[in-house]
């Protein structure tokens, strides 16, 4: 078998003395053919190195093995984390899951849609670009297929896991008010819902606290967080400097960028008289603790945020009920003390 050639499963069910469908079967369930078969097969694939493709055996099913998963940018800590934890996750439960990326872009956002639905996925599990997302186009795809969102909501009706911004945000803003100056907030870039929420969540929590809020930039919806908010930075220190000498970034990318533009300026940040800012972020990103000095932030629960969400997509696998319902889980954040404030 080794000098032949095999490159379909129709090569290999005759190579191997048993039928196509018999074949197809152990590749769909391995268990669901006898053991002595199974043992044939997996003997010959040693053999050959005839290794079948999955995505064709998939698409012969009535429901495959693939899950969908579109993230905005592959190039986000926090999406590479996420994206991360769901394959494992799914790899667990016996499916495949297969990552595209929207790149901040909804015409390619439509496009993976599209690539999802063509591939007879079981589910799928989206971050969505939220304000530019074609709104439509997703509906529908909630409507044939098993659909969980994460991180952003796209409206109030989707099934959606992602980080409460109403407990997250008031944690690192009451922080900042009792240990220091009060913060000004850094406005993020209207990616997604998150941007919102977030600034929405510092009003409330400096409203309730009776201090005024303070807000600096006005961000076009760009992904490069981390050169938007140097652009600021540097802009307001050009001007004589921000409202107040605590600076609130709504994720930690931004906080990075407002570091480089600090540290090019001669300032010092930090916790401590003889320093001229301290800086906070959201998300404790992988970097977030080897920045300097190292980012002080509110962590988001990556890895149970994925678990969560491929739990409730697999019980929407399990029922057979690919139409959407109004079921939330919001994830508390925790406090994270380092010296950038």
């Amino acid at each position: 078998m080794r000098s032949q050639k095999i490159g379909t499963m129709e090569e290999f069910a005759r190579a191997v003395g048993l039928s196509r469908p018999t074949v197809s079967k152990f590749f769909q369930d391995p268990a669901s053919v006898r053991p002595k078969t199974r043992a044939k097969i997996e003997t010959a694939l040693k053999q050959s190195g005839f290794r079948p493709n999955i995505f064709a055996v998939n698409l012969n099913r009535r429901r495959s093995k693939i899950i969908g998963l579109i993230i905005p940018d592959p190039t986000d800590p926090f999406y590479m984390m996420l994206a991360q934890r769901i394959e494992t996750e799914a790899t667990e439960a016996g499916y495949l899951a297969l990552v595209l990326s929207s790149n901040g872009r909804p015409e390619v956002e439509a496009r993976a849609i599209e690539t999802i639905s063509a591939l007879n996925v079981a589910g799928a599990i989206i971050a969505p670009l939220g304000e530019t997302s074609q709104h439509a186009r997703l509906k529908l795809l909630a409507s044939e297929t098993p659909l969980i969102f994460v991180d952003a909501q796209l409206d109030d009706e989707g099934p959606f896991v992602g980080t409460n911004n109403h407990q997250t945000i008031p944690l690192i803003t009451e922080y900042l008010c009792r240990s220091g100056d009060v913060p000004t907030y850094l406005d993020m870039p209207r990616t997604n819902n998150n941007s919102r929420d977030r600034r929405s969540a510092y009003v409330e929590t400096m409203e309730r606290l009776n201090l005024e809020p303070r807000f600096a930039g006005t961000p076009p919806a760009d992904w490069d967080f981390e050169k938007v908010a140097f652009d600021e930075t540097a802009r307001a220190l050009r001007e004589g400097g921000f409202a107040t000498r605590t600076i609130l970034c709504p994720n930690d990318r931004m906080a990075f960028g407002v570091l480089a533009a600090m540290y090019q300026a001669g300032l010092k940040v930090g916790f401590g008289p003889d320093c001229d800012y301290r800086v906070a972020g959201h998300d404790n990103q992988r970097f977030s603790a080897y920045t300097c000095p190292p980012l002080t932030t509110v962590s988001q629960d990556c890895d149970e945020m994925g678990r969560v969400a491929l739990r409730m997509l697999m019980a929407r696998i399990d029922s057979g009920e690919p139409a959407a319902s109004g079921e939330r889980v919001l994830l508390d954040g925790a406090l994270v003390l380092r010296k950038s404030a």
